[in-house]
């Protein structure tokens, strides 16, 4: 069963089960339609968190079972890009294989066309230390400071164009931008560097696969891909953290990291192509998709999450048409 609890000029949020509505609503309407689907769905936890999390080998089926309905759903050159943190095993200071069984599990179902295109690091060191037992209670083990980030497709061409993501250059290029002298020749590596090699300015460099989204190392800048610098995970001016702390509303405790978003929005979309988170949690991707100007729609199970993002389009900056359903969640009329 779903409820649309609201709409914007580019998409709509739906509220129920995201497994059933794919395979009910989506399934009939937009088979084969979105070209982008990116979500963090609930990591693999012992602990029970609020917005709903299996673990073990029930959630391992869970997982694997997603794949051949996201095949169903992407066009033939679509991108399926999933967030997914690390796994302990419990009780013990061991980490766990389980987000690895996932993605082996997923690229080898035999009921969809799935491989992995690349994988990403996202590095956050503004993380609380984890697994708090034994980082900051045993102290046995170091923080779990990074997610991985898996794109995948059923093709091996995939939709996409690194030239939309890229990264602002170093000082130390601009100056050979601008200077226009290199030492051209063959490197300790063996690549042989041509004399025109690094004449052209391109407008930035080519993003890596990790997501430094603070600095390692201090002596020198973070260099993200503009539309990832765009989205601060600590900003405190942030509107939909600021609307909710005024509200006193407790937000969604695992946000996906809207530069991440926007990033792979970029990368691998046009505007007018369609987009799908069905575990939205608190809608970012339907914010990010509609700055873009992609047309989106979002699953979100939890009632609560789903009417707090609500918030999102009222801000300012992103001049959406905004649409509720006059449905009964949380006293919404």
């Amino acid at each position: 069963m779903k409820k649309k609890l609201y709409e914007t000029n580019y998409g709509k949020l739906l509220v129920g089960d995201s497994l059933e509505i794919a395979k009910s609503y989506l399934k009939r309407y937009y088979k084969n339609k979105f070209q982008l689907i990116i979500t963090s769905p609930p990591f693999p936890l012992n602990a029970k968190k609020r917005y709903g999390n299996l673990n073990g080998d029930d959630y391992l089926q869970w997982f694997v079972n997603l794949a051949p309905i996201f095949d169903e759903l992407l066009t033939n050159d679509g991108s399926l890009v999933i967030e997914i943190g690390n796994a302990w095993e419990e009780f013990r200071p061991v980490q766990s294989l389980l987000h690895l069984e996932c993605l082996f599990g997923m690229v080898n179902n035999q009921n969809s066309n799935l491989r992995l295109i690349q994988e990403f690091i996202s590095y956050n060191p503004s993380r609380l230390p984890s697994p708090a037992q034994w980082v900051t209670v045993n102290r046995l083990r170091t923080v779990d400071s990074y997610t991985h980030v898996w794109w995948m497709s059923k093709s091996d061409y995939p939709k996409a164009d690194n030239s939309k993501v890229l990264r602002p250059y170093s000082n130390s290029m601009k100056k050979l931008l601008k200077e226009q002298k290199f030492n051209a020749g063959k490197r300790p590596s063996q690549h042989d560097i041509s004399e025109k090699a690094f004449a052209k300015d391109h407008g930035g460099s080519i993003a890596h696969n990790l997501f430094e989204l603070d600095s390692i190392d201090d002596k020198r800048d973070v260099r993200l891909p503009h539309n990832v610098l765009s989205f601060s995970n600590t900003n405190s001016n942030d509107y939909f953290l600021r609307k909710c702390r005024e509200e006193k509303i407790t937000p969604h405790p695992a946000r996906m990291h809207g530069g991440l978003i926007s990033f792979f929005t970029e990368f691998l979309t046009d505007e007018g192509d369609y987009i799908l988170d069905p575990f939205a949690g608190s809608n970012t991707t339907g914010y990010v998709a509609e700055k873009l100007k992609r047309n989106w729609v979002s699953v979100e199970i939890n009632e609560d999450y789903a009417y707090d993002s609500i918030i999102r389009f009222d801000d300012p900056d992103l001049e959406a048409i905004l649409k509720i359903n006059p449905t009964k969640l949380r006293g919404v009329a």
